[in-house]
């Protein structure tokens, strides 16, 4: 069976859509998915720093079209979106701590991952606010007082920066990175390129 590497951080709106979006290609292809959380601002920090320099220019054409087609690619996929807010951009170290926490259960991750995406991109919540996370989690059956805690732990930390430093070195430079074997693809739109490789996929 095919299989899948959907490396994301629950800041980026692109990776919302994807989120969502891919789980069509999964049911066209029955292909399995391994969802990989990593710090998405680690991978800016190291490769793409030109994120930084285009949100000081907000009004640049490039940023305003893009923010255009975000929302248009929301309608498309039928999903809400409440975006930017106050928050905006989240810091997400905490909220990823946390998916780090659940990587092992990957039903769990997921259900984690689909509410705190909707927390965030439909509901405008502040998913660095560790109540905002605890109150995800418990709606999704899970112990949230618990997974924050996790968050303080060194393993934990080390597993996050350990799946950023992964991603970086196999070519990532942005959420979602995904993977088919070794072929690296990126972001919502790529997703027919993804779904064309997995069905071709040993």
């Amino acid at each position: 069976m095919a299989q899948l590497e959907f490396f994301y951080d629950l800041s980026s709106p692109w990776t919302y859509l994807a989120f969502n979006n891919v789980q069509r290609v999964l049911t066209e292809t029955g292909a399995s998915i391994k969802w990989r959380p990593f710090l998405v601002g680690g991978v800016f920090n190291a490769v793409n720093r030109g994120v930084y320099d285009a949100r000081e220019h907000p009004m640049d054409p490039k940023v305003v079209h893009n923010f255009t087609w975000l929302h248009e690619w929301a309608r498309l996929a039928a999903l809400p979106l409440t975006f930017p807010t106050e928050y905006h951009p989240v810091k997400s170290v905490l909220a990823m701590r946390v998916c780090c926490a659940l990587e092992a259960d990957q039903p769990a991750l997921q259900r984690f991952s689909q509410a705190a995406f909707n927390a965030y991109f439909a509901d405008g919540q502040n998913i660095d606010a560790p109540e905002v996370l605890i109150s995800v989690a418990d709606q999704c059956r899970l112990d949230g007082q618990a997974l924050v805690s996790q968050t303080g732990e060194q393993h934990i930390k080390d597993q996050l920066r350990a799946n950023t430093e992964e991603a970086i070195k196999r070519g990532a430079y942005g959420s979602p990175t995904m993977f088919v074997g070794e072929s690296l693809y990126f972001g919502n739109d790529q997703l027919p390129l993804v779904e064309q490789a997995l069905k071709v996929a040993p």
